[in-house]
């Protein structure tokens, strides 16, 4: 599958995800939603691992991560 398309396909799934979370915060015993929800995830982490196996991390380090909050900022450094 070509870069465009995986990605295509990395967003779509990601955004399917999201929007399930939302309605599953309203609708919390909704199974359905749920497996469908799991279901969603496998094939999102599967889709994004070919891509990034393919065409290097979707993220600067691989992963969805907050690591870059801990870094000094700029102005913290001493010039």
């Amino acid at each position: 599958m070509n870069k465009d398309k995986l990605l295509k396909r990395v967003s779509a799934l990601g955004f399917a995800m999201y929007e399930l979370r939302l309605f599953l915060d309203t609708h919390p015993d909704n199974q359905d939603a749920l497996e469908m929800l799991k279901s969603y995830k496998k094939k999102y982490e599967a889709v994004k691992a070919e891509y990034e196996k393919e065409f290097g991390p979707l993220t600067l380090n691989g992963y969805n991560s907050d690591e870059w909050l801990k870094d000094p900022w700029p102005w913290n450094n001493d010039c």
